[in-house]
C-alpha cells in the first residue's frame, strides 16, 4: 500500500505539471515543471521525503532502462549525426567547459558565503 501511495504522489505531481504546461503561453517541459513542483512541496513540508523515497530509489536504480528506447531511436538518424559531427562535437566540448566553469564558480561562491557566515570549514 505504501508503494501505491508513493506512485500516486509522483504521478500526481507530474499530472499537475502537465496541467501547468498546458496553460503556459510558452513551451516548457512538464518534467522540469514537475521537478520544481516537487522541490517546492518538499521544502514547504507538504510532501515528506519518506512519501517518495522508495519509488524514487526504484526509478533511479532502473534509470538505464529508460534510455534504451532513446538510444535505439538515435540509430535511425546516424546519417544526420555523422553529417553534423563537427557541430555536435563542438557543442559537447563548449557545453562541458561551460558546465565545469559554472560548477567551479558555484563552489567558490558557496565557500565564500560560508566563510562570511562563519560556517567554518567546507
Amino acid at each position: 500500500m505504501k508503494i501505491l501511495l508513493q506512485i500516486g504522489v509522483v504521478f500526481g505531481v507530474y499530472w499537475v505539471s502537465q496541467c501547468i504546461e498546458a496553460v503556459l503561453p510558452f513551451p516548457f517541459p512538464a518534467s522540469v515543471i514537475s521537478l520544481l513542483v516537487l522541490l517546492v512541496l518538499l521544502t514547504a513540508g507538504v510532501v515528506k521525503v519518506d512519501h517518495v523515497r522508495e519509488k524514487s530509489d526504484f526509478l533511479l536504480g532502473n534509470l538505464g532502462f529508460f534510455f534504451v528506447p532513446v538510444s535505439v531511436g538515435i540509430i535511425n538518424y546516424a546519417g544526420v549525426i555523422w553529417e553534423n559531427a563537427a557541430a555536435f562535437l563542438t557543442i559537447c566540448v563548449v557545453s562541458t567547459v561551460l558546465t565545469y566553469g559554472a560548477t567551479a564558480g558555484a563552489v567558490r561562491l558557496t565557500r565564500r558565503l560560508l566563510e562570511k557566515r562563519g560556517g567554518g570549514e567546507a
